[in-house]
Order: structure tokens, then C-alpha cells, then sequence
């Protein structure tokens, strides 16, 4: 019955993840230590797809009209968004999880303090 008197901010902090991040104080030192080639070979996927997504499509949209072919930008626009598409999961295979959670973890940490404070 307890349960349902107490805020949802407090709910939040009893679940395991808040917890163990606020406990373990989690924080964003493993940023400090060198990436590997691959981290970084995925990040510059990452950074790559968003050249090739919209500044190309809307580049295409621009040449559909100049040429006044709009089959540029029907056909180019979809097939050159979904390449990029395809590039950032690719980056983000290669970067992996990790500091995605790293990341995520102090997040938590530091929102769960300025809520229950």
C-alpha cells in the first residue's frame, strides 16, 4: 500500500540501476583513457552518416529542382538516407555499447541527485 503513496521519483531511485550507480558514483573517468582504433573507426562512422543523411539529401533535393528532375531526389533522396542509415549502425556496432553506458550510468546518477535533493 506504501507503494503507491511514494512519489515516482522515489520509486525510480529503489530500482537496481539507479542504485547501483548512485552507490558505486558513477562517473565518466573511463573517457579519460585512449580509445581504440575500432572506438574510433565507429565514431567516424557515426560522424560520416550524418554527412551523407540529410545535407546530401537536401543536396539532392536542390539538384532535382535546378534540373528540374524530381526523380533525383524520389529515388536518390530514400537510397542515399538509408546508406547513411546503414553507416551509423555500422559505427555503432564498431563503437559498441560501452561508453554508451558509461555515459548513461552518471547521467543517472547525476539527475537521480537533483530530483531527490
Amino acid at each position: 500500500m506504501t507503494r503507491w503513496i511514494t512519489s515516482p521519483v522515489q520509486r525510480l531511485a529503489e530500482t537496481a540501476y539507479v542504485r547501483s550507480a548512485m552507490e558505486e558514483q558513477a562517473d565518466l573517468s573511463a573517457f579519460k583513457q585512449r580509445p581504440t582504433p575500432r572506438i574510433i573507426a565507429g565514431v567516424s562512422a557515426i560522424g560520416f552518416s550524418y554527412l551523407i543523411g540529410w545535407p546530401a539529401v537536401t543536396a539532392l533535393g536542390i539538384l532535382a529542382v535546378k534540373f528540374h528532375n524530381h526523380w533525383i531526389a524520389t529515388i536518390g533522396g530514400p537510397l542515399t538516407y538509408g546508406l547513411s542509415h546503414l553507416v551509423f549502425m555500422l559505427g555503432m556496432y564498431l563503437a559498441g555499447a560501452e561508453y554508451t553506458m558509461i555515459f548513461f550510468r552518471w547521467l543517472t546518477r547525476l539527475t537521480m541527485e537533483k530530483l531527490l535533493s
